[in-house]
């Protein structure tokens, strides 16, 4: 894996919430955790670099279908800045329509609703750095 891309993903997570982040690339696979010495390298084959700590549990409103963060990034609301969001609250989706954008290593990612139904509430702010499988959208 290339070094320059390891200090990408460090200077990503300085300047957002994420604790952690794994990614794998081939054979290689580099994970970087804050609290964390040095970025902890493995190859496939090699001893394990998964943790023990179980993953952190995030609160979900009661009702309705979750749709959840596919990836680590930051979310926008819009395709780009002074465009009106992709769904409001109250706006009716199709499957495949898409919600939302995670934008990950300069890499703009369309979120897709994976059912159709009307978006019940938006879950996390635009512009803010969501973390894997955080809750995005419910829909009803």
């Amino acid at each position: 894996m290339d070094i320059r891309k390891v200090k990408k993903l460090i200077e990503m997570m300085e300047e957002s919430d994420i604790a952690e982040i794994e990614i794998k690339e081939g054979e290689d696979a580099v994970r970087i955790s804050r609290g964390a010495t040095a970025p902890v390298y493995a190859r496939a084959g090699s001893a394990p670099v998964a943790d023990t700590q179980p993953a952190p549990v995030s609160s979900t409103p009661g009702k309705g279908h979750i749709v959840h963060a596919p990836m680590v990034g930051t979310f926008y609301h819009a395709p780009s800045p002074g465009s009106p969001p992709f769904v409001e609250v109250g706006a009716r989706v199709k499957e495949g329509d898409t919600l939302c954008i995670i934008e990950s290593m300069k890499m703009m990612n369309q979120i897709k609703a994976d059912k159709s139904g009307t978006v019940e509430a938006i879950l996390v702010e635009n512009d803010s750095a969501v973390e894997f499988d955080q809750p995005l959208f419910t829909l009803i």
